[in-house]
């Protein structure tokens, strides 16, 4: 098992993945979608509060970093114009049921459970941003996607306790970065496969 500290050289790829996304919003490049990086706030910060309950040491750093990082984003789309995706009413209903999943997320007493919620609300702030970047992959900025999910793969890594309520919550957010970057990458994996196989 890799030592605690790994964490924080990923945390490191974290920083500069939000760095990267922070710039090209003022390149006007990268419009987020305000829906999603609402829920991304609270639930990675709720989560981390349940995840501590439960036990959780170090490796709930990642899960802590994934709620910060998206109220300084939030912070800084409030302050600038013209910075965020402009949201629609998909988005809305995507962000009222997720509003609904974290709700019974915090009053559902049972820690599995709660999680389950934390996960689906997650999930469901990520669609309106899946279906943006469908469309517009260019709109998103794909180096923040690939260090969140390595941070929390090292968040894995360290994990002593392997309960559902701990290592939960990282293990889906490294699966719902890389179905992100599927989407936003999906015509040049394509494209190489392709290539590829005219090769062979």
């Amino acid at each position: 098992m890799p030592p605690e500290e790994i964490i924080f050289l990923g945390l490191v790829f974290y920083a500069v993945g939000y760095y990267s996304y922070l710039r090209d919003m003022f390149l006007g490049n990268t419009k987020p979608n305000l829906v999603s990086w609402f829920i991304w706030m609270l639930a990675p910060l709720i989560a981390t509060f349940f995840a501590l309950k439960a036990g959780a040491g170090l490796s709930v750093i990642p899960v802590f970093a994934g709620g910060v990082g998206p109220m300084i984003v939030l912070s800084v789309s409030l302050l600038r114009k013209n910075v965020s995706w402009k949201i629609t009413q998909i988005d809305l209903i995507c962000g009222a049921m997720s509003l609904l999943a974290l709700s019974l997320y915090v009053t559902t007493h049972n820690l599995s459970i709660s999680i389950v919620f934390a996960i689906l609300s997650d999930a469901l702030a990520f669609i309106p941003t899946f279906r943006k970047s469908w469309s517009h992959p260019e709109s998103e900025t794909g180096l923040l996607y690939m260090a969140s999910a390595v941070v929390n793969i090292t968040g894995v890594f360290v994990i002593k306790n392997w309960s559902f309520p701990i290592y939960s919550f990282g293990t889906y957010l490294i699966i719902a970065n890389i179905v992100q970057l599927s989407i936003m990458y999906r015509k040049k994996i394509f494209k190489t496969v392709q290539d590829v196989k005219i090769d062979n």
